[in-house]
C-alpha cells in the first residue's frame, strides 16, 4: 500500500486547540516539557527511582493500601487483563452504554461465560439489582464489573454500594473501570471492597495518554496467584512481584511519559484528592445549571457523571455544525453524542484534569454565541 487512505503528511502547523472532550484533556505546560528531559535506560536506578515514586505518590493520591500498577498502555489493557487475571469461567456486567458494553464483549472474546445486567442508554447500575442478579444464578460469578463513569451518556455509576453489595459474597471479586472519573470524582476503593480499579492518564489525571493505572487488592492477587491462567503482560502478580523485586516494570515502559506523570502527580497531591474532587464537583454543578436552562441532561437524575456531561439537545441545534465554528471561531473542541445511537441527540463536555469554572465558562458563553442561544 502507498497511498494514505484517509489523511496526508503530518506537519507542524495545526492551530492549538483547548480540549473540553472525554479525554484527552488539556496537560499543564511543565508537564509536557518534562518528557523532552534526555532519555536514560530502563533498567538504570534513575528508572527504579522514577518508577517507585510515582506508584507510591499515586498511592498516597488515592488513599489506598492496596497495591498500583502503572504500565505503558490505555485503560482497556486493564479490561483485558482483569478478566484473564480473575475469571476462571463467568462474569456479571452491568451494561448502561458503550463502555459497559464494550467491557463485556472484551470478556466474551476471551472466552468467558458472560451474564449481562442491561439497562437503558441514560439509565445507572442499582446495587438492589446486582445482587438480585448474583443471587439469581446457580453458579457462583468470578467477577462482577462495572463502569464508574459511562463517559458515553453521562452517567456516574453507584460503585461504593455496588461494591458493598458484591462484599456480601466473599468468592466474587469486584472489578471498576474509572478510565474518565479517576483523579475527579473521588472514591475510596479501600472502604467499598473494590478489588480492581483502573483508568488512563489522558483523562481526569491531566496527563498525557499512554500509562494505565491500576489498582489491585490482596485478595485479587492472591486469587490470580491461586489460579493456572493470567495475563502476560498485565499479571498482578508478574507486575507485582517485578515491582517487589527491582522496582520497576517488567517490559520497557514509555518513560518520557512517566517523567511527565512524575510531576503531574505532585500537583495533584499538593491540591490533594477531596479538594481535586471539590473542584470537579463545582465545575460540574455550573455544567448541570447551565444544561438545564438551555437544553436538558441525558443521564438519570441522581446519577450524573462528574467529569463528563451528556447534554441532551432539545434545542435540535446542528451539533456537527456548532462544534465546528466553535472550533474555528474560539479554538475550543467539544464532543458530539457517542456514536450513531446519539449521534446529533446529544454532546458531550468533558469537565476534568485541570479545567476550572473560568474555563468551562469561557467554553458555554462560545456555544452560546455560535448557536445563538
Amino acid at each position: 500500500m502507498t497511498d494514505r487512505p484517509h489523511g496526508q503528511e503530518y506537519t507542524d502547523d495545526y492551530p492549538e486547540k483547548t480540549l473540553y472532550i472525554p479525554g484527552p484533556t488539556e496537560v499543564r505546560e511543565d508537564v509536557i516539557e518534562e518528557m523532552a528531559q534526555p532519555m536514560f535506560g530502563h533498567r538504570m536506578d534513575r528508572m527504579t527511582d522514577l518508577y517507585t515514586t510515582i506508584v507510591e505518590d499515586t498511592r498516597e493520591f488515592l488513599d489506598t493500601d492496596n497495591e498500583v500498577i502503572i504500565l505503558t498502555g490505555s485503560g482497556t489493557e486493564f479490561w483485558e487483563a482483569s478478566t484473564l487475571n480473575l475469571v476462571d469461567e463467568r462474569i456479571l456486567v452491568p451494561t448502561c452504554g458503550s463502555f459497559s458494553e464494550r467491557h463485556a464483549n472484551v470478556a466474551e472474546r476471551l472466552g468467558k461465560e458472560v451474564d449481562r445486567l442491561e439497562y437503558d442508554w441514560g439509565e445507572a447500575i442499582k446495587p438492589d439489582d446486582v445482587r438480585e442478579a448474583i443471587e439469581a444464578t446457580d453458579n457462583e460469578y468470578d467477577v462482577v464489573a462495572s463502569v464508574m463513569n459511562e463517559s458515553s451518556t453521562g452517567v456516574r455509576n453507584p460503585i461504593e454500594a455496588i461494591g458493598d453489595v458484591v462484599a456480601e459474597y466473599p468468592d466474587t471479586y469486584f472489578v471498576v473501570d474509572a478510565v474518565s472519573a479517576l483523579g475527579g470524582d473521588f472514591v475510596d476503593i479501600d472502604a467499598h471492597d473494590i478489588d480492581v480499579l483502573f483508568t488512563s492518564t489522558q483523562k481526569a489525571f491531566a496527563m498525557p495518554p499512554g500509562l494505565a493505572v491500576c489498582v489491585v487488592s490482596d485478595d485479587a492477587y492472591d486469587r490470580e496467584r491461586a489460579s493456572d491462567q493470567a495475563s502476560w503482560y498485565g499479571g498482578f502478580q508478574r507486575c507485582l512481584d517485578y515491582y517487589e523485586r527491582k522496582g520497576q516494570t517488567h517490559s520497557t515502559p514509555a518513560i518520557p511519559i512517566m517523567l511527565a506523570y512524575h510531576r503531574q502527580m505532585k500537583h495533584m497531591l499538593e491540591e490533594g484528592h477531596h479538594e481535586r474532587d471539590r473542584r470537579h464537583r463545582e465545575m460540574t454543578e455550573y455544567v448541570h445549571d447551565w444544561a438545564r436552562e438551555h437544553f436538558d441532561l441525558f443521564a438519570e437524575e441522581g446519577y450524573r457523571s462528574q467529569t463528563v456531561s451528556c447534554i441532551e439537545n432539545t434545542q435540535g441545534i446542528d451539533v456537527a455544525e456548532t462544534i465546528e465554528q466553535v472550533s474555528e471561531e474560539y479554538d475550543m473542541v467539544f464532543s458530539n453524542g457517542y456514536g450513531s445511537q446519539l449521534g446529533e441527540e446529544t454532546f458531550r463536555i468533558g469537565h476534568m484534569g485541570e479545567h476550572d469554572l473560568d474555563s468551562i465558562r469561557a467554553l458555554t458563553d462560545a456555544i452560546e454565541d455560535v448557536a445563538g442561544l
